[in-house]
């Protein structure tokens, strides 16, 4: 970049946080498509109580993952519209972890897991610096 060359959003230097958020939500993506993936190839391969109930189950994980993955994505091109559906997998994230939580076997590690990261996201999400770089107002600013 030249020294005559000023830093508009498609061109300033992505901050590290905003890189950060959009690693947690393609994470989450990444493991709404394992989880999927998983529960189709068991389906398929084994003898569920319910085949149809196993598909459809597997398919809707896979389809939710791509809300995220397309989040991350625009997280990471600083595009604004993609903090809304990344804010929204933190939040449903968090039921979840607290359903792993309750449990009384091996999910209660990745209750926890879980839980951190969608804090994690969501701190990174709502952290000033991520604001300013996807081009978000605060309220009461001017437009």
């Amino acid at each position: 970049m030249s020294s005559t060359q000023q830093n508009t959003p498609e061109t300033a230097p992505r901050p590290a946080r905003l890189t950060a958020a959009a690693a947690v939500t393609g994470l989450e993506a990444l493991a709404l498509f394992a989880g999927g993936v998983y529960i189709l190839v068991t389906a398929l391969t084994g003898t569920p109580d319910g085949l149809t109930q196993a598909v459809t189950g597997g398919a809707t994980l896979i389809a939710l993952g791509l809300i995220p993955l397309a989040a991350a994505r625009g997280l990471l091109k600083a595009r604004s519209w993609a903090r809304g559906p990344a804010i929204i997998t933190q939040i449903l994230a968090l039921p979840v972890a607290w359903q792993l939580l309750q449990a009384t076997s091996v999910m209660i590690p990745a209750g926890i897991a879980l839980a951190v990261i969608a804090v994690t996201g969501l701190v990174l999400l709502v952290n000033p610096a991520t604001t300013q770089a996807l081009g978000i107002k605060g309220p009461g600013a001017d437009a």
